[in-house]
């Protein structure tokens, strides 16, 4: 394995250590803040954006992005809350969430391959349509369902006590596996890494690439309707302004973890890695007492430090 491979396995690793470790000293009481409780909450916090990340990770590995993702997870929130307040069955409800989530993605793949539109233009207009439908939907308002089964897959004290975690957390541990193992040992993802390397040499190949495009967007946009299920489950209510600036935590734990904004790179272990760094950043300034818009400013310059970095790691040579 090649250095630049090992700084891509080990670097979210290591940036993850430096994160607890430096608020478990800002705080005074490292042990609280690496105590059983305390990482409930980040995993009970960190469930949305690690889903949400499972996607985004296929579609920045095949050299596309979305930033259709926070006005997804409200719309697909919003129609999961609906669904349960019209008399819907909760399992019904959250595949209607979810398959709202797939048409988005649908939607997204099919103006970047038919009306050849860059994605990143392509997801901004999805965007505004999407925040958009799920006001109109809620009626600018917010919608309270029933209580359900529903609303307790992202609790931080888990029901029953013997799951230690929130089940979501056990859901996105699962579907983290299941997409590692699909773009690691199968002949679609291949074909993902493929196309994010280099679209001319995956079109000579002989893949079918408008056509993997569209796979790629809609199962994106199938998690980011499970993301939006689970929001709807913290919150305990559709809303149609909640997830603003999602988005950009998913990118960012997406190439924190190592994938390239180049295409061609990165992997769902490392997503997920990008995704507790992302919560424990949180989680610790909240900690610390810190307003609101300190975070802001920590998020983004974490933001852009990894986008740098990502820059600085495509420019060396592979060694």
């Amino acid at each position: 394995m090649t250095r630049s491979r090992w700084f891509r396995w080990l670097g979210p690793l290591l940036g993850l250590a430096f994160v607890v470790l430096l608020f478990g000293f800002l705080s005074g009481d490292p042990l609280r803040f690496v105590a059983a409780r305390n990482l409930r909450i980040v995993a009970a916090q960190t469930v949305i954006v690690s889903v949400g990340a499972v996607g985004m990770t296929l579609i920045i590995v095949s050299g596309g992005i979305d930033l259709s993702v926070g006005a997804s997870i409200a719309l697909t929130s919003v129609v999961t809350a609906v669904s349960l307040l019209q008399g819907w069955a909760p399992l019904t409800a959250a595949l209607a969430g979810i398959a709202i989530g797939g048409v988005i993605g649908l939607v997204n793949g099919m103006v970047v391959t038919r009306l050849k539109v860059v994605p990143f233009i392509a997801t901004l207009g999805m965007m505004g349509a999407a925040r958009g439908a799920a006001k109109w939907i809620a009626s600018e308002q917010t919608v309270n369902p029933p209580a359900t089964w529903l609303n307790r897959l992202a609790v931080s004290v888990p029901d029953p006590p013997w799951l230690l975690v929130a089940p979501g957390v056990w859901l996105a541990v699962g579907l983290a596996l299941l997409f590692a193992l699909i773009l690691g040992s199968s002949v679609f993802g291949r074909r993902v890494y493929t196309l994010g390397s280099n679209e001319a040499a995956a079109r000579a190949c002989g893949i079918p690439v408008e056509r993997l495009k569209l796979m790629i967007y809609t199962v994106g946009g199938f998690c980011f309707g499970l993301a939006g299920v689970l929001q709807m489950s913290r919150l305990r209510q559709g809303d149609p302004t909640v997830a603003q600036g999602t988005e950009l935590d998913v990118i960012a734990a997406v190439v924190i973890g190592g994938a390239s904004l180049n295409g061609g790179e990165g992997g769902i272990g490392g997503s997920m890695v990008g995704a507790l760094i992302m919560a424990f950043l949180r989680n610790g300034c909240q900690q610390m007492g810190w307003p609101n818009y300190i975070q802001e400013i920590i998020i983004g310059i974490t933001i852009v430090a990894a986008v740098a970095l990502d820059r600085w790691r495509a420019s060396r040579p592979a060694l």
